[in-house]
């Protein structure tokens, strides 16, 4: 495995920038020759509570993708590095297509990695399997780790009581509106306390004109997570459970805004491949429920003149009755340590400083939402040029509890394939609603041997 230290040749003969929404930013780096870094934001060492980490040299092995797009991959070496001189920190890109599998191929035949970065939960779920990870819940006892900081992901991850992984970002959901188009309708903003009904309500009021000159009062993206995680929200059910019947609900408020005119005809969107960002930047939806990945390309956007939406803010998620607002969805990207490696003492303490308060400031002054999100946190990212000025787009980036997309299951893969399938047919009316719920209680209750 050739490698150069911290900066240099990907692993992969290529570097795939991945689609996926929050997979990275552009950090506008140099080529990748550079030498280890000798400026950094300042950053204080994470020390053990139970130990003095050793002060010997130590070289650290970072497995990882999209080095290249990703903004916060060398601020955070750099802010460690000079924080722990003895400290070398290599990465290993593996590129962003099957790097989950890419990963799990390199740690089974042996690779000498340390620290791992861990892209989605299936994933996770397979290296905990095959034991390649190390065990964290004594470590974050002995070091005075609060799992209450992550927002009740952690537990979420949890397998027979153990945590094989920390958080350090965070992506949630909240509301994009357009300020334009409310005050045209004389209608007042949204709220950070707005139940779903109330979402519904407004979107009706916002609804206006016709044909090119249409505005729906709210959006809905071709994804699965866009409509059926609005029935997650309570606490009640997950979407991995093999039963769907509380989705009923949900299908029925949104496919009557369809009927309506209020929303976007989903059939249209899918066979016409429309994006997300493009309805939103040309005026056309006043709300729009989306992932906080799509701040910070909202505000490039805004600055290059693409998008017209140029006067905008978010909220909270819309809440189901009787949940706190600041309940809401969200996808983690977390770091392990392999169970293997040479020098865990040096990996921990390297995956303690990223996952911890001091690398969440590193990652949120590259306008990356971390997985802490304290009020030094919320300011940074609310102090960028080109974030919403109000207080209420501002207050919008704390939340109470994170439901993940797609929680721990041995089968989670598999269901998702199913839950995207029942999902489409529903949407495009060529299933009933009934009969679409049908079809994931059965096909995903096999799954399960239900």
């Amino acid at each position: 495995m050739n490698m150069k230290k911290y900066a240099g040749l990907t692993f992969a003969a290529v570097l795939t920038m991945g689609a996926l929404a929050g997979c990275g930013g552009n950090n506008n780096g140099n080529n990748a020759a550079d030498s280890a870094a000798t400026a950094a934001p300042t950053a204080a060492s994470n020390a053990s509570a139970s130990s003095e980490p050793s002060q010997e040299p130590v070289t650290l092995k970072w497995a990882l993708w999209d080095w290249e797009a990703t903004a916060y991959y060398k601020p955070l070496i750099e802010a460690y590095q000079k924080a722990h001189p003895n400290v070398t920190v290599e990465f290993v890109d593996l590129g962003s297509t099957d790097y989950m599998t890419m990963l799990s191929t390199q740690l089974s035949g042996g690779a000498d990695l340390d620290v791992l970065t861990i892209k989605d939960i299936p994933g996770y779920s397979n290296l905990v399997k095959q034991n390649h990870l190390e065990p964290l819940k004594g470590y974050m006892g002995d070091n005075s780790i609060d799992p209450a900081l992550y927002g009740g992901t952690v537990e979420q991850i949890e397998v027979d009581g153990e945590v094989y992984a920390l958080p350090f970002r965070s992506d949630f959901w909240v509301v994009y509106y357009n300020k334009d188009l409310f005050d045209k309708a004389g209608v007042e903003y949204p709220s950070n306390d707005m139940t779903i009904a109330q979402y519904d309500e407004l979107a009706r009021k916002l609804t206006s004109g016709s044909g090119a000159e249409k505005v729906y009062g709210a959006h809905y993206h071709t994804w699965r997570s866009a409509v059926q995680l609005f029935g997650i929200l309570d606490g009640k059910n997950t979407v991995v459970d093999g039963n769907y019947d509380f989705l009923k609900p949900t299908y029925e408020q949104i496919l009557k805004e369809q009927e309506d005119g209020i929303v976007m005809d989903y059939a249209t969107l899918k066979t016409s491949s429309t994006h997300y960002s493009g309805v939103f930047y040309n005026n056309s939806v006043a709300m729009m429920n989306m992932g906080s990945w799509f701040i910070a390309t909202q505000i490039e956007k805004v600055k290059s003149g693409e998008s017209q939406a140029a006067n905008w803010g978010i909220v909270k998620y819309p809440h189901p009755e009787g949940v706190e607002a600041g309940t809401t969805l969200g996808t983690i990207t977390s770091l392990a340590v392999n169970q293997k490696s040479e020098h865990k003492e040096a990996a921990l303490e390297f995956m303690k400083f990223v996952t911890g308060e001091e690398g969440a400031g590193v990652i949120a002054s590259t306008g990356t939402i971390p997985a802490i999100k304290n009020d030094a946190v919320i300011s940074s990212i609310a102090s960028i040029e080109g974030f919403p000025a109000d207080e209420n787009s501002k207050a919008a980036l704390t939340t109470v509890k994170t439901y993940l997309e797609m929680p721990m299951h041995e089968k989670s893969a598999d269901i998702e394939l199913i839950l995207n399938e029942a999902h489409d047919n529903i949407m495009t009316k060529n299933a009933t609603i009934d009969e679409g719920i049908k079809d994931m209680n059965t096909r995903v209750g096999q799954l399960l041997g239900n």
